[in-house]
């Protein structure tokens, strides 16, 4: 019961419970990112892109990739498929992109522990974490690795997990 169970949106506009339908008894990476970020989000969008190709048929049945957003008063559904579009993203199964009500997407950022070292770092989106939170539900195994390092160190963390 740590994670809450609030609903999200899918980039495709389905309704999901965060804990139910995205982590309960899976191997999942959560990154934070948003639509507009010409920061650090196109690498790390570049890196995860590889670790999509390098799990195949994986993806979406072992392993779940999440991203969502640090702007979810901006980046609907249509704006995180635009987002996907742009960088040429497959929206085939195993990497979703959320957003939802802004107070349960700050809630579930939290929970996932992508805050800053002070309260003035944890405001400012322009220094929001390069970092991916992944997990394996069933075995209460939780790390974090960054997501601008190489692919596969990322892959590496995931399949450990697995």
């Amino acid at each position: 019961s740590y994670f809450p169970n609030v609903e999200l949106e899918t980039h495709d506009g389905r309704k999901v419970r965060f804990y139910d339908d995205l982590i309960r008894g899976k191997v999942v990476s959560f990154n934070m990112m948003y639509s507009i970020c010409t920061g650090i989000c196109p690498i790390n969008t570049a890196n995860l892109m590889q670790v999509q190709q390098a799990l195949g048929a994986r993806l979406g049945r072992d392993i779940h990739m999440y991203s969502i957003t640090l702007r979810p008063e901006f980046d609907n559904a249509a704006a995180l498929r635009d987002y996907m579009r742009h960088y040429r993203i497959p929206q085939r199964g195993g990497w979703t992109f959320l957003t939802g009500k802004p107070n349960d997407v700050e809630l579930v950022r939290r929970k996932l522990g992508f805050v800053g070292d002070t309260a003035e770092v944890d405001a400012d989106i322009n220094q929001h974490t390069g970092m991916l939170r992944v997990g394996n539900d069933r075995l209460d195994r939780w790390t974090m690795t960054p997501a601008l390092g190489s692919h596969r160190q990322i892959l590496r963390t995931l399949l450990e997990l697995t």
